[in-house]
């Protein structure tokens, strides 16, 4: 990513002389100031001499000034990020580059970009003289454990003359963003319920149901293969018929994420709102690496990628693509004002397929609602954190047991989340889970991961 441009370092765009003056440096004030005073005391004693040293004195900053601020030479900046979008916790590089793009070679420049607090201590940089033409190229690195966007910039240029006296400050105007995206880990391959060992992970073959039309072959058509020429048809219509080739169709999977404010307590990365981000997001770069079509839902009802595409994203769009999408909505996901899940029941339609749930605290109105989820979806797996026992290092209480009953007797295959747990082993428990319903006949039985 490239950011800037040509940026001229001349005091005449910047508004008349006072800004100038106002980048005199501790030391050019004192001479001033030295100056003003050896004037003034020369004058009360008629020392003529000393009149000399304190025009001196005021002569020398106010030269620097003028001759810093009639400095006309150009450069231009551009700032490249490697990666644009991080997982929390990892580094990313910053590459700046100064172009001189004029012919007169520039002094000393110290070179400074804006980053927030988080990504660390401002970068401060002193290039040399630069040649007519030449370039210089610096870099620092960025890191952040908290997931969000931050902007970089703008980047600053401090002119300084060689007796330290003034430093001009000019500014290009461009900015990046970094995106810091949540920690995601990968999870073990489960076998999930509609799957066709013989067309991959999450996809099906079915045949079209928009009417008699998608039944009966259609006419053969250039570049058809002649393999699926279909004969009986071809006879009966005295042209050539060919079998119309069936068309894959992505098995779906929603990812709902509890984001209520009241359901959880505490903050910062190791808090239990961000277990349930990362779960979210290691949850749907797992199933689009299935192949599946994915699509993240919160409790307000709010849908990602939202209604294009059936709603869904990898059903038109690459992997990768798709991740990055969601990716960078878990980036800036916070928490909602509501205390309700009634919005993510309403958008939930039958027929959804696999649907994994991240949930914080759950009272019991709450909980029934997430139970008559359940018959919205083919297969239902929830996460449930007790954010207080989060805050506080302890394991589950006796209160979510019985949260986690109630979801299971309603089909649900719930588990609990404990302070500091593995995503992937419960993953694993899950699918141990879905099993021995499905070996005992128990709630939710048919229509397992197995």
């Amino acid at each position: 990513m490239a950011s800037g441009g040509p940026a001229a370092v001349d005091g005449e765009d910047k508004g008349g002389l006072r800004p100038a003056l106002s980048g005199l440096t501790t030391r050019g004030r004192s001479f001033l100031a030295a100056g003003v005073a050896a004037a003034v005391c020369a004058f009360v004693l008629g020392q003529s001499n000393l009149l000399q040293v304190g025009f001196l004195l005021i002569a020398l900053p106010l030269v620097c000034v003028a001759v810093l601020y009639h400095t006309r030479y150009r450069v231009a900046g551009s700032r490249r990020l490697s990666p644009a979008r991080v997982p929390a916790g990892s580094e990313a590089r910053v590459h700046l580059r100064m172009d001189n793009v004029t012919r007169m070679p520039t002094g000393l420049l110290m070179l400074q970009d804006h980053v927030p607090y988080v990504l660390g201590p401002r970068p401060r940089f002193v290039l040399d003289r630069v040649e007519p033409g030449g370039r210089r190229e610096v870099s620092y690195r960025v890191r952040s454990d908290l997931r969000g966007r931050y902007p970089l910039g703008p980047l600053q240029l401090r002119l300084s003359d060689p007796f330290g006296m003034c430093e001009l400050t000019r500014s290009f105007s461009a900015f990046d963003t970094l995106t810091v995206v949540p920690r995601t880990e990968p999870l073990p391959p489960v076998r999930l319920a509609g799957e066709s060992p013989a067309y991959g992970d999450g996809r099906q073959r079915s045949q079209a149901l928009a009417g008699e039309d998608d039944v009966i072959p259609r006419g053969y058509r250039h570049g058809d293969d002649l393999r699926r020429v279909h004969w009986r048809s071809t006879a009966r219509y005295g042209e050539l018929m060919v079998r119309r080739e069936e068309q894959p169709q992505r098995a779906k999977c929603t990812v709902l994420l509890d984001t209520r404010r009241s359901a959880y307590h505490g903050a910062g990365p190791d808090s239990a709102f961000e277990w349930a981000v990362s779960g979210a997001a290691s949850a749907l770069v797992h199933m689009l690496e299935r192949g599946f079509a994915v699509r993240l839902l919160t409790d307000t009802g709010s849908s990602v990628p939202g209604e294009g595409a059936d709603g869904y994203a990898g059903a038109t769009q690459g992997p990768a693509d798709s991740a990055g999408l969601l990716m960078d909505t878990l980036a800036v996901v916070d928490h909602s004002d509501t205390d309700e899940l009634s919005g993510a029941y309403e958008v939930l339609r039958g027929g959804e397929g696999l649907l994994v749930a991240f949930f914080g605290d759950l009272d019991e109105e709450q909980t029934a609602v997430v139970a008559r989820m359940r018959q919205r979806s083919g297969v239902a797996v929830a996460f449930v954190l007790d954010s207080t026992g989060w805050a506080q290092g302890m394991g589950p209480d006796n209160h979510i047991e019985e949260r986690l009953r109630q979801l299971r007797e309603a089909g649900w295959t719930a588990l609990a989340v404990p302070p500091g747990a593995a995503l992937p082993e419960l993953w694993r428990q899950a699918a141990r889970q879905r099993s021995e319903s499905a070996v005992t006949g128990g709630p939710g039985s048919t229509g397992g991961w197995s």
